[in-house]
């Protein structure tokens, strides 16, 4: 339901305004939620992801843009879910703090929105009745997971990988970790001194073809292959 009027008071940061566009727009989130049912997931934890994505297209819209606002939130709404749904499918997180991250993020929208700040962590679980640690965990657990082979830079042209660090004196990396530990243990011992190298050494694709005398484009597309294992590995 579309009401400029409202739009620029919930724009100007009225709680009371925006709340009534939640609850106007009730319907088109629960539309929306249904086409994500039988996921595994309680209709009604869908329905309240969905109503942060309606926050955040109300934080975000302009009434100038040439475009309805339900029409303009639908995508946000979607996205947001789907994010949901992808992001927890990769680390299991618990009912209990998964409905805790739900109420911490939405506080936090409202909060933003109302003040321009970014609530503390003692303002959000004074906020929803928790002790600030679990709101800290649940906050964590729901944060978005990303992918070694994810290609970032300037130029497009590095994978996130190559932006891990590593202390080869201490052993303290992200190798430590116990997906990544996992998902390495699982190559050939061939297929992981490859990536070691690459990513943990330093070492360029001509040294690594050196070390395995083969050519530089052999290890190209073994590198290549090997981070498609992994992401697979760590999606899992």
């Amino acid at each position: 339901m579309d009401n400029p009027a409202l739009l620029l008071k919930a724009r100007s940061g009225d709680s009371h305004a925006r709340n009534e566009l939640v609850k106007n727009n009730s319907a088109l989130v629960w539309s929306i939620a249904q086409r994500f049912r039988n996921r595994g997931y309680d209709l009604d934890d869908i329905f309240q992801i969905g109503c942060i994505g309606m926050i955040k297209a109300i934080n975000r819209f302009d009434t100038g843009y040439n475009v309805k606002f339900s029409t303009y939130a639908v995508p946000l709404i979607i996205g947001e879910i789907q994010r949901f749904l992808r992001d927890d499918g990769m680390i299991k997180v618990s009912r209990s703090l998964k409905e805790l991250a739900v109420k911490a993020l939405s506080f936090r929208e409202n909060y933003i929105a109302e003040t321009g700040r970014e609530p503390t962590v003692n303002t959000i679980s004074a906020a929803i009745g928790s002790d600030a640690d679990t709101v800290v965990m649940a906050m964590e657990a729901v944060r978005p997971c990303d992918y070694l082979d994810r290609k970032v830079g300037e130029d497009n042209d590095t994978f996130l990988l190559d932006k891990v660090t590593y202390n080869m004196d201490t052993g303290e990396a992200v190798i430590d970790s116990i997906a990544l530990r996992m998902a390495l243990e699982d190559l050939t011992p061939d297929d992981r001194r490859l990536i070691e190298m690459r990513f943990f050494e330093g070492k360029t694709q001509r040294e690594v073809a050196d070390e395995f005398s083969i050519s530089q484009v052999q290890i190209s597309r073994r590198e290549k292959r090997i981070l498609g294992q992994l992401k697979v590995s760590l999606s899992n």
